[in-house]
């Protein structure tokens, strides 16, 4: 049982460390790749910058304050928009969007994001002044380009824009959920731009943290005080500062996401709720091990009870949380299918060595249940 135990809990950490989510885009614009010929009329003669990742933003603005555009990024399948903010945030600001649909037809739209649900992204609206017709889509080579012109009242110089892109194609209208975006300053007249207004890097780390800390560390903690208990005192050591560590880690996270939530006024009050929770829990449980009574006491299996089912209780609630941040700070599919991994991993382990200690305990016919 001891040997099985072992082999199952260093297979866990080291498959949940290898699964935990991460994402990373090759960084290949370029402004080398000439136009497609169906836009050599009307979008020549453009200025070039590779702005994030693999898109590449072609501008000009004409005397009559007429803002051509072409963005152009890799491209498989979806959609592809870039927005004008006034704050750098989502809500509030219009977009324009394409698309090539199933049958091969070009789709071109202005949104109004009036907030981060699909029902609250509306085609056919938004503040941008364009005419229809002089807006196309075009995929060439693995690649998508998207081209616009807008009016302004003055001259464009300072803007807030932001880019992003869906892996699925539209259905009647309604676009599914960005699997990328940024959000940045970018000067028209000079063609420098300036960092993003939106804390990718802070929400990136809050969201990695938490998910190490919560998702994998704490539970193998966990798992080692249950199933491990022969391996005494070993067990103890490494089940204290495993969650120790895990504590550090997840404290380290929420103040990432304090700091996050302070920058960007998220509407989050389930996720920011649940946090607030689990973190009371975690608490209470490092104050439980530094006042947990002798061995001997007439109080420790109180305070054994106390002791399992809050850190359980917690654990539970954490999972449910990193769910609902993956959710609500749209990740996308890499951190969905690592967490979904890293899930599954624990679910089969818990059970197989909760199969394996029930087992045990009924060959021996001991009179005490299974504790912890």
């Amino acid at each position: 049982m001891a040997r099985a135990g072992a082999v199952l809990v260093v297979v866990l950490a080291a498959a949940s460390v290898l699964l935990a989510p991460w994402a990373a885009t090759a960084q290949t614009s370029s402004c080398d790749d000439a136009l497609p010929p169906a836009l050599a009329g009307n979008y020549s003669g453009l200025a070039c910058r590779p702005v994030w990742n693999n898109f590449v933003l072609r501008y000009a603005q004409g005397k009559d304050n007429v803002l051509r555009v072409v963005i152009s990024s890799m491209y498989s399948t979806g959609w592809v928009g870039m927005g004008f903010s006034k704050d750098g945030m989502m809500v509030g600001s219009s977009a324009m969007v394409g698309w090539v649909g199933k049958t091969g037809l070009s789709h071109v739209k202005q949104f109004s994001l009036r907030g981060k649900t699909p029902s609250q992204v509306v085609a056919d609206e938004g503040f941008l002044l364009s005419k229809d017709h002089d807006h196309t889509v075009v995929v060439q080579q693995a690649k998508i380009y998207l081209a616009f012109q807008l009016r302004f009242q003055s001259p464009l110089r300072r803007q807030q824009v932001l880019l992003a892109f869906g892996n699925a194609i539209p259905v009647n209208d309604r676009l599914t959920e960005h699997q990328g975006k940024t959000s940045f300053t970018f000067d028209f007249t000079t063609g420098s731009s300036s960092g993003s207004s939106y804390p990718d890097g802070l929400k990136r780390a809050h969201g990695a943290l938490n998910l190490f800390a919560w998702g994998v560390l704490l539970p193998i903690g966990a798992i080692i005080a249950r199933y491990c208990r022969r391996w005494d005192p070993l067990w103890f050591y490494l089940h204290a500062g495993i969650q120790l560590v895990g504590f550090i880690l997840g404290l380290a996270g929420i103040v990432a996401g304090v700091s996050l939530y302070n920058k960007i006024q998220a509407d989050v009050p389930a996720h920011r709720g649940l946090g607030i929770f689990v973190l009371v829990l975690g608490i209470l449980q490092i104050l439980a091990f530094f006042l947990r009574p002798h061995k001997d006491s007439k109080y420790r299996k109180y305070w054994n009870w106390y002791h399992h089912w809050v850190g359980r209780l917690a654990l539970f609630f954490a999972a449910i949380n990193i769910v609902l941040g993956i959710k609500v700070g749209a990740a996308g599919n890499s951190w969905k299918i690592g967490y979904g991994f890293n899930l599954a991993i624990l679910l089969i382990t818990i059970i197989t060595l909760e199969v394996l200690l029930w087992t045990r305990w009924k060959n021996n016919n001991s009179s005490s249940m299974p504790t912890y």
